[in-house]
């Protein structure tokens, strides 16, 4: 196991593996379509910053946004935050600068972007729960709220980073090239398949949660099915819904790697 950890040092690695992978040159580089896409994702990256940390300003400035919602809905700005921040980092270390890093540092870079999506989903699962508990009028949220939000919420990020660090853990293919990503050099397919499985049905469960509310609301009294808590449950699928359209292509495309041998699906090579 020690001499496994000694070649994350090994700058060689990078290239060893992008080689097995995507076949002789590895990465792509300098092309300019690629450099139009990157300068586009990271314009895309800076509009979601700024958009999250709005919401962010406008829930801490006004008091009356003090509530377990919207509680959890900066959580959710705050994870998107960090994942656009990371993904623009991410963006800026592709291309050929990823033949400089070495495993250690590449595992950082993809780690965070994997840590930070995944506080995303979970603070979807967290606002789906927290819908329903309001919704059904189970009291959750007594005395102790405060300490239960704090609870949840953290522990959203501690599982994320728990999830994002497994690789630079262990869970890898550097000892096993036949068991490496595509899409992802460094990264066991297995590790892949794991992330995807656990996204997608958190994914499905919020469906699920939603549908429930849905059909609470419809079925309730009116003072349920208020004004107020419908413009809300609408925001809240709206969010849902625009996630789940962003992230379904990468989500298939991390799937579909996980199911082809090296080499053998041409598509991850774009």
């Amino acid at each position: 196991m020690g001499s496994i950890y000694k070649e994350y040092f090994n700058r060689d690695k990078i290239r060893e593996h992008y080689n097995f992978t995507k076949g002789a040159g590895g990465e792509v580089t300098a092309a300019p379509s690629r450099w139009v896409g990157s300068v586009l994702i990271v314009l895309l990256c800076c509009v979601i910053v700024l958009e999250n940390l709005l919401v962010l300003v406008s829930i801490c400035r006004n008091k009356r946004l003090h509530l377990a919602m919207y509680i959890f809905i900066g959580n959710l700005a705050a994870s998107d935050l960090l994942a656009g921040a990371a993904f623009m980092v991410n963006t800026l270390l592709s291309g050929s600068t990823t033949f400089s890093l070495t495993p250690v540092q590449w595992f950082v870079r993809e780690g965070t972007a994997f840590a930070t999506l995944a506080a995303s989903v979970f603070s979807l699962l967290a606002i789906a729960i927290e819908r329903h508990v309001a919704i059904t009028k189970v009291k959750v949220y007594g005395s102790d709220k405060n300490c239960r939000m704090v609870l949840l919420i953290g522990a959203c990020w501690v599982i994320a980073g728990a999830v994002g660090s497994l690789p630079i853990m262990g869970w890898n293919c550097i000892s096993d090239l036949g068991d490496c990503s595509t899409v992802l050099p460094l990264y066991s397919k297995r590790y892949v398949l794991f992330v995807t499985t656990i996204f997608t049905l958190i994914l499905a469960a919020i469906v699920g949660l939603y549908t429930r509310i849905y059909c609470i609301v419809r079925s309730s009294h009116a003072e349920i099915a208020s004004a107020q808590t419908l413009a809300l449950l609408k925001t809240v699928t709206i969010v849902l819904g625009a996630s789940i359209v962003c992230w379904s292509p990468a989500f298939i495309i991390l799937l579909l790697d996980a199911s082809c041998p090296a080499r053998a699906c041409r598509v991850l090579y774009s």
